[in-house]
């Protein structure tokens, strides 16, 4: 649509220049748009909570905030201060990471699996985020490209895309069918210009785990459509309630798998900014990929030395009483937390979380007073309960939000009573 003549003359001026005649300095278009971010609406709502309460956070992806998560964790402290007393680990690492760390990750993601990942193939990144921004980079990089996104999804891609002049591109995941993706949709979704497709499993921010058959159908449409799969497993091996952790790459055979990974969950070390990219691709489809990625991270800083260095005593050893603590506390949080939230009458929770931190809720608006939509219901919320939790509508879904899991069942329970005061004074009566 055409700008009217009065906002058309204030966007004139810019161009000229600002006040007093000096020249307007101008930055990125996609940033001076001002699009909420996660971190943006978590800092709003932030700041909304009630002055004096205490605050339960369950709109952030962070357990580790928790003791009861890091407990026998302390074999990663001891390998990043054995590094450090070292002096050997002062230096800069290699663009794409030490050799010690690339091996240790590919043994990591070999154990087990069908294709085997070599040295070579694994990058080494600032944390996962990092390792978006350079396959989006990389992939997204040519002109007219879109990316397949999930949604609900992980806000970063999104960013990643519009940084770089990408098109994203959402495909539905089916709450009726356990957050399962809409194939039919991606196929109708890809074109020429398709670059590839983001599968985030365990799933962030629904909690599912999808099954052997259905990546198997991902994988198959990839190949139909000739693009490569970007594989999310940062809540890799994060699973209960009888689900199995497959690695997307068990099906590289099929379509050409880049995954993402990280120490940042499954580690309890999201501070520590230590992620990588590994390339499967028994083919040979992604030469070209590799190179670009290669050349990118040539010009891009890497995660700290010292983190690199303890990569390998991190991963080499299997740390069964630590994961065995994580996971057995998350499915506990998760069974309350599903539990308790479907006894609010506002609420509901179709499908119950079988890894990752996260739970998706849908709100009845219809029955609440004074609540719009999700982003109402999290603005008031922390106002009147302080408990915060985030808005769908920042990962792609209106009338939802999304519940981090993360945190005591203590902690999980004291937020659901109060989330059920919160709803019980907004329900709507019927009238008599």
């Amino acid at each position: 649509m055409a700008p009217t003549a009065q906002a058309a003359e204030p966007a004139a001026k810019e161009q000229r220049g600002g006040a007093g005649g000096k020249p307007a300095v101008r930055c990125h278009p996609a940033l001076a748009e001002g699009k909420a971010s996660i971190r943006s609406v978590v800092g709003e709502l932030l700041a909304s909570a009630a002055a004096g309460g205490s605050l339960i956070s369950l709109g952030i992806g962070d357990a580790s905030a928790h003791a009861c998560f890091r407990r026998g964790g302390e074999f990663a402290a001891d390998a990043v201060a054995d590094a450090a007393r070292s002096g050997a680990f002062d230096c800069y690492a290699p663009s794409h990471g030490f050799p010690a760390a690339r091996r240790a990750v590919a043994e990591y993601l070999s154990s087990g699996a069908r294709h085997g990942t070599r040295n070579s193939d694994v990058f080494m990144t600032v944390g996962g985020t990092g390792a978006i921004t350079a396959i989006v980079t990389v992939l997204g990089g040519a002109s007219g490209a879109n990316i397949l996104l999930p949604r609900p999804g992980f806000a970063p891609y999104e960013s990643a895309c519009e940084l770089i002049g990408a098109e994203p591109r959402y495909y539905d995941l089916l709450p009726s069918r356990g957050w399962e993706a809409d194939l039919a949709q991606v196929r109708a979704l890809a074109d020429g210009a398709t670059a590839a497709i983001v599968v985030i499993n365990p799933n962030n921010p629904c909690g599912a785990v999808y099954s052997a058959q259905h990546l198997l159908q991902i994988a198959e449409t990839a190949r139909d459509l000739r693009i490569p799969i970007i594989a999310d497993e940062v809540y890799a091996h994060m699973v209960f309630d009888g689900s199995k952790f497959i690695p997307i790459a068990s099906f590289a055979h099929i379509a050409p798998v880049i995954t993402i990974g990280s120490l940042s969950k499954r580690y309890m070390l999201p501070g520590w900014r230590l992620g990588w990219l590994a390339f499967c691709d028994p083919n040979g489809a992604l030469k070209q990929v590799r190179t670009a990625t290669e050349m990118l991270l040539n010009v891009t800083a890497g995660p700290a030395s010292i983190v690199q260095a303890a990569v390998p005593k991190i991963l080499s050893n299997e740390h069964k009483e630590f994961h065995q603590n994580v996971i057995s506390s998350l499915e506990s949080a998760a069974d309350a937390l599903y539990r308790r939230v479907n006894q609010i009458e506002a609420l509901q929770c179709s499908s119950k979380p079988q890894g990752s931190m996260f739970m998706m809720v849908e709100i009845n608006t219809s029955v609440l007073y004074g609540v719009a939509d999700d982003i109402d219901f999290a603005r008031e919320l922390i106002k009147e309960e302080c408990v915060l939790v985030l808005p769908g509508s920042v990962i792609g879904l209106k009338n939802w939000v999304r519940i981090f899991f993360g945190a005591p069942v203590s902690l999980i329970m004291e937020a659901c009573d109060r989330i059920e005061s919160f709803c019980r004074r907004r329900t709507l009566k019927e009238s008599h």
